[in-house]
C-alpha cells in the first residue's frame, strides 16, 4: 500500500529522558510527540516494544504479543493511588545518559510489584472492571504469557525445556497447580499488561490528535526462552525435548565478516501452512491494534532464511532455506485486507525478494549511508528512488551519520561531497536533506543523526552480544534548532 509522502523520526522509548532509569511512556513521551508535531513530523518510529531478551535486545522478546513491563509510567501509577512519592524516589545506579539496565530492571520491577498489590487491595470498581475486560479481551495470548512469566522466575531464567518435564510438556494437571499456587503473580504479569497498555493507547490517541502516527516493527523471529515457542513447540524447529535444531541469523555482510548468530529458533513453516498460518495472522491483527504502520524485520527471511545448526557458535556454516513466501502474505490480507506495512529488505537481496514485496505492494527501505562508493546506479542513491520507499539516513543497526563520516574511506567520503554538494562538515543534515527530498513516499531519520552525535550514541552494533540498546538523550541536548530545521526541510520537500 502506498503511504502519503511524509517524514518521521526513530527513537524507541527507552531513550527518552525520565527520572526512573530508562524512558517510558511517562511524561517526556507526550512532550516528544509535542516536538515532534513542532518540527513537522508525522511518524514516530520505533524498535519492538515487546519484553527484552538477552542482551536487553529489543528482538528476543519474551513474547510475540505482549508490551515491555519497563516500558510503565511509575507516575502515572502513582495518580492512581497505587505507588507513592516515596515509591518514585530514584535509586543509585540510575543514570541519565544510557540505561543501566541491571539497575533499572529491578527498580522498575519492584515498583510495578507494590503497585500490583495495592491495586489488588484498594482498587477501584472500575478499574478492576478494565482489568477484567482487558484479561478476557487478550486471553488467547495473555493466559500462557502470564504462567510462563511466573515459571520462568520460579526456574530462575532456566530454558523452558529444561524445566520438570510435566511443566515443560504443559500438562494440564501440572499447569493447574501451579496456577493455583502462584495466582497472585500470575496476577501480577496481567495487571503489568493492562496498565503497558491502556498507557499506551492513552499516548497514540495523543500522539494521533497532534497528527503523528506510530511505526511499530515486528522482529521476524522470537526468542527460544517465549510463551509463544513454550505454548506453540510445534511450530517451531525442535527436538521432542524442546530443544532448537538450527536457529537464525545472517550470512556475512557489510555488519559483520562471519555474519550473524543471532539464536532464535526458526519456524516450522508446514505448520503454520496446516493452520492456514493463524499463529502469524493474529500476530500482525494484534501490533496493527497498537501501531499505525508496521516495518517487519528481515523480510528477506520470507522468502529464504540463513539457516544455523544449533551447536555453532557463528553463522558461517549456515545455509538458505526456503521460507513460505506469498502464502503468508496472501492468508494474512485475506484475513486482514491490505495493511500499512514497511518490508525491511536490507541485506542479500534476490529478485524473488524484491518480486515478493511487490507483489503485495509493500515498501522497501534504502539507507542513505549504504549508498556511496560503489558506483551511480547503485540503488540506494536518492536518483534511483521509487516512491513507494522508505529512505533512512541509517537505522538502529547503523553508526550515527557523523560517525560513519568519521571513518569513511575517502574515495567514498568524495563520491559522497561529489554527489550531494557539499564540503561535509554539516553531514548529518546533508544526509536529512537528500532523504527529504527523495521521490520516496517516507523519510525517517534517527534522532541522532537530527541531533548530529558522533559513534558512542549508536544504538546497536550487530554481531555484538552485550552494550547494546542503552542509548538516552536529554532535553538539554536539543535545543530549538533541530525541530525548525526539520521543519523547514519538510515545508520545502512536501513532507
Amino acid at each position: 500500500m502506498r503511504l502519503p509522502r511524509a517524514s518521521g523520526v526513530l527513537l524507541h522509548p527507552t531513550s527518552l529522558p525520565g527520572p526512573h532509569g530508562s524512558g517510558d511512556f511517562g511524561p517526556s513521551a507526550y512532550h516528544f510527540v509535542d516536538w515532534l508535531a513542532v518540527a513537522g513530523q508525522k511518524l514516530w518510529q520505533f524498535l519492538p516494544l515487546g519484553g527484552l531478551g538477552p542482551g536487553n535486545s529489543p528482538y528476543m522478546s519474551t513474547s510475540a504479543f505482549a508490551g515491555n513491563v519497563l516500558l510503565i509510567d511509575l507516575t502515572e501509577l502513582r495518580q492512581h493511588g497505587w505507588l507513592d512519592d516515596a515509591d518514585l524516589q530514584p535509586a543509585d545506579g540510575l543514570w541519565a545518559h544510557a540505561v543501566n539496565f541491571p539497575a533499572v530492571a529491578p527498580f522498575r520491577m519492584e515498583r510495578l510489584a507494590r503497585a500490583a498489590r495495592r491495586f489488588d487491595a484498594q482498587g477501584s470498581e472500575s478499574d478492576w472492571a478494565g482489568f477484567s475486560r482487558f484479561c478476557a479481551e487478550h486471553a488467547s495470548w495473555l493466559d500462557d504469557y502470564a504462567l510462563f512469566m511466573t515459571l520462568d522466575e520460579l526456574h530462575h531464567g532456566a530454558f523452558w525445556c529444561d524445566w520438570p518435564q510435566p511443566l515443560a510438556r504443559r500438562e494440564p494437571a501440572a499447569l493447574a497447580q501451579i496456577a493455583a499456587q502462584h495466582a497472585e503473580r500470575i496476577q501480577f504479569w496481567k495487571f503489568c499488561q493492562w496498565c503497558f497498555f491502556r498507557q499506551w493507547a492513552h499516548l497514540r490517541t495523543y500522539a494521533h490528535e497532534r497528527g503523528v502516527q506510530m511505526v511499530g516493527d515486528i522482529p521476524i523471529f522470537i526468542a527460544q526462552q517465549s510463551a509463544d515457542v513454550w505454548a506453540r513447540p510445534e511450530l517451531f524447529e525442535l527436538d521432542d525435548h524442546g530443544r532448537l535444531l538450527a536457529v537464525a541469523g545472517a550470512p556475512p555482510d557489510s555488519f559483520s565478516a562471519t555474519g550473524q548468530h543471532w539464536g532464535n529458533p526458526l519456524y516450522r513453516w508446514q505448520a503454520h501452512a496446516d493452520e492456514g498460518y493463524a499463529w502469524w495472522t493474529e500476530r500482525i491483527r494484534r501490533t496493527f491494534e497498537l501501531v499505525d504502520i508496521v516495518r517487519i524485520d528481515h523480510f528477506r527471511g520470507f522468502v529464504a532464511y540463513w539457516s544455523i545448526p544449533a551447536t555453532d557458535t557463528h553463522a558461517m556454516n549456515g545455509h538458505w532455506e526456503p521460507g513460505p513466501g506469498a502464502a503468508l502474505f496472501e492468508a494474512v490480507t485475506a484475513a486482514l485486507g491490505e495493511l500499512r506495512i514497511i518490508a525491511e529488505d536490507l541485506g542479500v537481496i534476490t529478485p524473488e525478494v524484491d518480486a515478493l514485496r511487490r507483489d503485495f505492494a509493500l515498501p522497501g527501505m534504502r539507507i542513505l549511508q549504504f549508498a556511496f562508493g560503489e558506483g551511480n546506479a547503485h540503488a540506494y542513491l536518492p536518483h534511483n528512488h521509487e516512491h513507494d520507499t522508505a529512505v533512512y539516513t541509517g537505522t538502529h543497526d547503523n553508526d550515527t551519520t557523523p560517525g560513519w563520516w568519521h571513518t569513511l574511506p575517502e574515495h567514498v567520503r568524495h563520491h559522497v561531497r561529489e554527489y550531494l554538494a557539499i564540503d561535509g562538515r554539516d553531514i548529518h543534515w546533508d544526509l536529512i536533506r537528500a532523504a527529504c527530498a527523495s521521490v520516496a513516499d517516507t523519510v525517517i531519520v534517527p534522532m541522532q543523526d537530527v541531533l548530529g552525535l558522533p559513534t558512542e550514541h549508536r544504538m546497536n552494533y550487530p554481531g555484538k552480544a552485550e552494550g547494546n540498546w542503552s542509548w538516552r538523550f536529554g532535553w538539554g541536548d536539543v535545543g530549538p534548532l533541530p525541530a525548525q530545521r526539520l521543519r523547514a526541510l519538510c515545508t520545502l520537500y512536501r513532507r
